[in-house]
């Protein structure tokens, strides 16, 4: 779909994911915040920017080798993006270390925890630390000196490394000057202090803090005269021609050996290294001033983690909750009781408020009972300790047909899939790989039941994977259904993706890439209609990201027509709300919280039918045209309005965890005001948490 070029219609993509880890940060500010919990939020940036670089700027890069004067949505050329990116990461990577040194590092300290760094050391701490760097860490280091027989060494993806500034001769007589220590892989990036060493009740100190301290030891006779940390990010997006490859699963493995030594993106240094070693590393890695961060303290600050998840203090982190086993599951007792109870209703799950245990017991069901036939599944995420895949793998040796479309290409989470696939295969089941040049990204599972003399259908659709760990901590909705209509389109699009053949209508399921994108066209065109017959015309919708032009400028059509549109976008969102005589009848709120907000959800008025979609897609160009994706309809009127009453009224009426966006792409949190707080996490945690 052509689609007109209007820059000031549109923001900036890599901006507004900047904009999303300045909210995310502003969770670690906030003092109302639990402090280890502040510590983890700093974390979560730190990772988000990892990725950052390693994708969305590497992307940019390339287009400015390949294209350099074709403009974005936005207008700006890629230099021009580029140096507005590396402005607002600065600014962002600031604020970041100056939080950390000055506020969460010294809170920590006076409630016990404690980051011990070297001018901290107590002699006990030194003599602990140094016993503890010649057992432990020493025989893992490998120095380099640069000379002409020792090049500067290859470096990992993210690695920890050191240069080393040395004088004196060695003992074959060389001058030295350069050393490069990189830090092995195998060495934990920190490690907890016996109490009765730190006297603190939590002492950690980090691997960098013992290099720092006794990396002498490595030089022998020589004069240290500064050592310095330093890493580099590359990029790590993966390239596999899939019309030229005959096994995807092996062309993919073969790829994934080289993604750690892509080229490099960003160098970050230690704020106190020398200018020219500053400018010597820049030139072993091609990168500029612009690239190139100075940091007072880690180079990696996503690893103090760690101290977050090792500190065992209930009073430094969120309250626990216990999501409950929702009825009637709790109450369950066999297979045949389970598909009796989906078969007489729907169930609709809302994770992480309800537990993910039904989904177990939905596996563990169909792979125990011997009246099921036939399994079939999506995989895009699923985790290396998954309770779901070895349920797969024992109906799979139980004789039962078991069919997995495991989506090898997810980004970062390729070797776990391929393990399992492989896996799988060992067992007997049939594994594919989906559809060339299309993500699977669709998240459904489908059992084939023998009753009677029939075959009946029971479903698992959902927003989120099928991944136990993050149903804990990203909020997803699930649905339960043996409504005929519903399982045979799944059945429908299992087919397409393990066979050949002209594309299937399916009944009420939205599929990507065939009628998702249109359907969403359509909905938004029949509002417009209801709008101009001056009739009510509401349209509501909850997402990751909102990028797509098509649907963006079907927005904006919507809103000058007079539908009032609210729209939920956790993160990137490049539509411009509120502007006059374009969209002021479009407001953009962002949640962050306790937990990531995870859900599609797409409402449509409809004349007052109420039309409620979940999905596992966003509004960008990949999920409508690259992937295989589906949007499935709550068709039981009671749990449609339980949807929007969990998806969209409680999030427009939050004031705690709600930011405002504004036309120029800044936000505001939302004020309380005069009304009570209301937290929409808090709130749902309450009302579902009542099993």
């Amino acid at each position: 779909m052509s689609i007109p070029n209007h820059p000031e219609r549109f923001l900036n993509r890599e901006l507004a994911l900047l904009k999303f880890n300045e909210r995310v940060l502003a969770q670690a500010e906030n003092p109302h915040t639990p402090l280890l919990e502040r510590l983890r939020f700093l974390c979560i940036v730190s990772s988000n920017l990892d990725e950052f670089f390693e994708i969305r700027v590497s992307s940019l890069k390339e287009q400015l080798r390949q294209a350099p004067e074709v403009a974005g949505a936005d207008g700006r050329v890629p230099a021009e993006a580029l140096a507005a990116v590396a402005e607002s990461a600065q600014a962002l990577v600031a604020k970041q270390y100056t939080l950390l040194d000055t506020e969460i590092l010294p809170q920590l300290r006076e409630a016990g925890v404690s980051l011990l760094r070297v001018p901290d050391w107590t002699p006990a701490i030194h003599r602990w630390a140094r016993d503890y760097f010649m057992r432990d860490v020493m025989p893992l280091l490998t120095p380099i000196a640069l000379d002409p027989a020792h090049p500067f060494p290859r470096v990992y993806n993210k690695s920890l490394n050191f240069i080393v500034s040395l004088s004196g001769r060695d003992a074959f007589g060389r001058n030295a000057a350069i050393a490069i220590v990189q830090a092995p892989r195998a060495l934990p990036r920190i490690v907890g202090v016996p109490a009765s060493v730190a006297e603190v009740e939590y002492g950690y100190v980090m691997l960098t803090s013992f290099i720092l301290a006794f990396v002498d030891e490595l030089f022998p006779g020589m004069t240290l005269n500064g050592v310095y940390q330093w890493r580099v990010t590359r990029n790590s997006d993966l390239f596999v021609d899939e019309e030229e490859v005959t096994n995807l699963r092996q062309a993919l493995q073969g790829e994934l050996t080289q993604r750690h030594f892509g080229d490099a993106v960003r160098l970050e240094l230690d704020a106190t290294i020398p200018p020219d070693f500053e400018r010597f590393l820049q030139r072993q890695f091609n990168l500029a001033e612009v690239d190139t961060y100075r940091v007072d303290g880690p180079v990696n600050l996503s690893r103090l983690k760690h101290i977050a998840d090792e500190t065992l203090r209930p009073d430094l982190t969120f309250a626990p909750y216990q999501a409950p086993v929702p009825p009637p599951f709790q109450s369950i007792g066999s297979p045949a009781e389970l598909f009796a109870e989906i078969a007489a209703r729907d169930h609709l799950l809302h994770h992480p408020y309800q537990s993910f245990q039904p989904v177990i017991q939905f596996f563990t069901a169909a792979a125990q009972d011997p009246q099921v036939v036939a399994i079939k599944q999506t995989i895009y995420r699923t985790g290396e300790d998954s309770e779901l895949m070895p349920l797969l793998v024992h109906a799979a040796k139980e004789g039962k047909e078991v069919t997995v479309v495991v989506e090898l290409m997810a980004r970062f989470d390729e070797q776990t899939n391929i393990q399992w696939a492989a896996r799988l295969e060992e067992v007997g089941a049939h594994v594919v790989y989906g559809v060339v040049g299309h993500k699977t990204h669709a998240k459904m599972a489908l059992v084939l039941r023998r009753e009677g003399k029939h075959i009946r259908r029971y479903g698992h659709l959902s927003t989120g994977n099928y991944h136990p760990r993050t149903a804990r901590q990203y909020t997803d909705f699930g649905l339960l259904t043996a409504h005929p209509a519903i399982c045979e389109d799944m059945d429908r699009v299992f087919s397409q993706m393990t066979g050949l053949g002209e594309r299937r209508q399916l009944n009420v399921l939205l599929q990507s890439p065939f009628t998702l994108h249109q359907s969403v066209l359509e909905l938004i065109e029949q509002e417009i209609s209801f709008a101009r017959a001056g009739k009510e015309a509401r349209l509501m919708a909850k997402m990751n990201t909102l990028l797509e032009p098509g649907v963006i400028e079907a927005l904006y059509r919507a809103s000058q027509a007079g539908v009032k549109i609210d729209l939920i976008v956790r993160g990137v969102c490049t539509l411009r709300p509120g502007v006059p005589g374009l969209s002021e009848n479009i407001t953009v709120r962002s949640i962050i919280g306790r937990f990531l907000e995870h859900a599609r959800v797409y409402y449509f008025h409809h004349g007052g039918e109420g039309k409620v979609y979940l999905s596992s897609a966003d509004w960008m160009d990949r999920n409508f045209f690259r992937r295989v994706e589906i949007a499935f309809p709550v068709l039981n009127d009671e749990l449609r309005q339980r949807v929007i009453n969990e998806a969209f009224t409680f999030a427009l009426r939050d004031n705690q965890l709600a930011w405002q966006q504004q036309p120029d792409g800044s936000y505001e949190r939302v004020p309380q005001g005069k009304s009570a707080a209301f937290n929409l996490h808090n709130h749902l945690m309450q009302a579902l948490g009542q099993a």
